[in-house]
């Protein structure tokens, strides 16, 4: 099974998003930072458990740890052929170079978001439009071979290298005006949209601005992205996709869940034992719990059948 991209993934959820659907059938994507091989896998292994898709996110910061793109792509691709159950793809998140960029497209990721937010709107129309118009003309994959994700206003917290102020945030939420001039002269396939949420873990629940998002959606019929998932309540996440929202992104959260269980198991073990398997297992395993959870708050479990017949028929 090869990898899929992010628009296969999210076009049957952003047909539910647009039409009259019952609010109760809609459903969103989870998107999942990893930063080694056993997140990885206990990301699809969770996705797996629960019949539903699912989205791997290389950061900068996992790129360089891990080593190359092209190690994570050839990764990704094993994966796919290990869980050809399992509709997901591989996603290069807030990269701002675009020469690496069209180098993760290159290589073999079948997703790339170019976050130029922090430019003015014209300087991030121009950039954002040439690696759309670079993945989608040069994938190794062929003309649909990569999907381009771009982000519109500011999320406030730390995203790798990308920080934004709490106060510059509030002065960027997404301008729902803007949105249908940035979507056609782009060319890009899913938006990132700033409606409250943040980076990294807050300090107190956030204030999302339903009415902007309520706005945001009628404007495209693009899929909506939603940043900054770590810490977000239940009953937000649920309201969001009712929504329409067609991708969730949560790192900071996973990360944590995976060194907690990384930190019990060397309290546990006896001090003789030197099998890393038996010290980062919990933590590949706590993973997949954490991913089955998601998909069934984001409303994507057993979905994953109807995304493959609708790709493969």
């Amino acid at each position: 099974m090869p990898l899929l991209t992010m628009k296969q993934l999210m076009k049957d959820s952003r047909r539910l998003a647009t039409t009259d659907s019952d609010p109760k059938e809609r459903y969103a994507v989870g998107a999942f930072n990893f930063s080694t091989l056993p997140e990885m896998v206990g990301i699809v292994e969770g996705a797996r458990m629960k019949h539903a898709p699912v989205i791997l996110m290389a950061s900068l910061g996992a790129v360089k740890y891990i080593g190359s793109l092209e190690l994570i792509a050839e990764c990704a691709k094993g994966l796919a052929k290990t869980y050809p159950e399992v509709p997901f793809c591989v996603h290069l998140d807030h990269a701002v170079d675009l020469d690496q960029i069209k180098r993760a497209i290159a290589a073999g990721f079948t997703n790339v978001m170019i976050d130029a937010s922090k430019e003015p709107y014209e300087v991030n129309i121009q950039k954002s439009k040439e690696i759309a118009e670079f993945a989608h003309r040069y994938s190794p994959y062929g003309a649909d071979g990569c999907s381009v994700e771009a982000e519109l206003g500011m999320l406030a917290g730390r995203e790798e290298h990308v920080q934004v102020s709490e106060e510059d945030a509030g002065k960027a939420y997404t301008d729902p005006t803007l949105v249908p001039r940035f979507v056609e002269e782009t060319g890009i396939d899913a938006l990132a949209v700033a409606i409250g949420t943040a980076h990294g873990f807050y300090k107190a629940a956030p204030k999302i601005r339903f009415d902007l998002l309520d706005e945001i959606r009628k404007c495209t019929d693009i899929p909506l992205v939603l940043h900054g998932g770590t810490g977000v309540p239940d009953e937000d996440f649920r309201k969001c996709v009712a929504m329409g929202m067609s991708k969730i992104n949560v790192g900071t959260g996973l990360k944590k869940v995976y060194t907690d269980a990384v930190r019990q198991a060397i309290c546990d073990l006896p001090d003789t034992e030197y099998d890393p398997r038996k010290i980062v297992g919990p933590g590949r395993h706590a993973i997949m719990e954490e991913i089955a959870g998601k998909c069934d708050l984001f409303n994507c479990t057993g979905t994953a059948e109807k995304i493959l017949q609708s790709i493969y028929g």
